[in-house]
């Protein structure tokens, strides 16, 4: 099923170039293909910070510093980030009190990140290593499309 999903995602973003609509519809094909979620959705980096991009779910924090939060700290290290617990990670941004576990991918372009892809769950413990793994193809998906 993984594979299909991934080709359907491939299907939606291929034939559109501008990055902002791309971002957009995976953001929502997304949303719409995993459950138990209840945000999912785009921070692009601008200088220091990341700045909210296209999204799915309630209202969110427009800027998140580099090195702050599970996206910041994304950024800072360079890798994939999946938090059982948010409530248990030092210096979290609460933009969503429902929210209790969180994965964070970073998107590259150029050999440098800019953005991330940001995915939550008000269930703590979501995301297993194969949610993680779909989520990374995904994102490898979507940065030839930005």
């Amino acid at each position: 099923m993984e594979n299909l999903e991934l080709e359907q995602l491939r299907a939606l973003l291929e034939t559109e170039r501008n990055p902002i609509a791309n971002l957009a519809n995976a953001s929502s094909f997304l949303y719409n293909t995993m459950n138990q979620l209840n945000w999912l959705g785009f921070y692009l980096i601008d200088g220091d910070e990341l700045i909210l991009g296209p999204f799915q779910g309630k209202v969110a924090c427009t800027r998140i510093r580099v090195g702050q939060g599970v996206c910041g700290n994304a950024v800072k290290l360079e890798k994939t980030m999946k938090i059982d617990d948010v409530h248990q990670f030092a210096g979290h941004i609460a933009c969503d009190s429902a929210s209790n576990s969180e994965v964070v991918v970073p998107l590259w372009k150029d050999n440098q990140i800019v953005g991330v892809l940001d995915v939550d769950s008000p269930y703590q413990a979501r995301f297993s290593n194969q949610d993680v793994q779909f989520l990374e193809k995904a994102a490898k998906i979507i940065q030839e499309a930005i």
